[in-house]
């Protein structure tokens, strides 16, 4: 396994993340304004969507990047711990 935990998809998944960011604080400052349920709803989706989809690239991406295709004790016991977050 590799030391290494900066993978080269780690930069669009930050680049995501910040987006995810700027529209949960909108969802807040939505609330704040008294503003519609179903477009604050709608807005907590596109966030718990974006967020779903960078957990799954991370996940999938130290799956193909830091485990050993031989299967090493220790690769399959973190390969089980991480697939409990898909």
């Amino acid at each position: 396994m590799s030391d290494n935990h900066i993978h080269a998809s780690h930069p669009a998944l930050i680049a995501r993340l910040k987006r995810a960011d700027g529209h949960l604080r909108a969802v807040i400052a939505m609330l704040e304004a008294g503003k519609p349920c179903v477009d604050v709803a709608q807005q907590l989706q596109a966030v718990e969507k974006a967020v779903t989809n960078a957990k799954r690239v991370l996940i999938h991406d130290h799956i193909d990047h830091c485990l050993e295709v031989d299967g090493s004790e220790s690769d399959r016991a973190e390969l089980k711990a991480i697939t409990r977050y898909l």
